[in-house]
């Protein structure tokens, strides 16, 4: 059997759904697709799309998960090309202050959301 695979969504949790939405929104223009809520409350789920993709990006938000999620040595991450210019883009993150991790050389670098997730920034070329 030979299946046809298609990625649809990558989640992640977070300790504050409102500060990771507006981050998220901030520093890569990331909208809200759609949520689901548990009945209970016991649990919200936010889809952010990059409007030009079919992938969305998950956040899931427990209630009872109060403590910052260990992240282990965070080798995992998203990767986002961005289209406008590549220095003015990663100086806006610098004064947002959320560069963490630079490599020249290689002409990439990272920024980390609220819970410290890794997203490496590419130029779209």
């Amino acid at each position: 059997m030979k299946i046809t695979g298609k990625f649809d969504h990558f989640n992640i949790n977070v300790t504050n759904l409102d500060k990771s939405i507006a981050f998220y929104e901030k520093a890569l223009g990331f909208t809200v697709h759609h949520k689901k809520e548990a009945a209970d409350g016991s649990f919200t789920l936010v889809y952010l799309s990059d409007t030009s993709s079919s992938f969305l990006l998950e956040l899931t938000w427990l209630r009872d998960h109060t403590e910052a999620y260990e992240l282990g040595e965070n080798e995992s991450h998203l990767c986002i090309r961005v289209a406008e210019d590549y220095d003015q883009v990663r100086q806006f993150h610098k004064e947002m202050g959320c560069v963490c991790f630079e490599n020249t050389e290689m002409g990439l670098y990272f920024i980390n959301d609220p819970d410290d997730y890794w997203i490496e920034i590419l130029p779209m070329k």
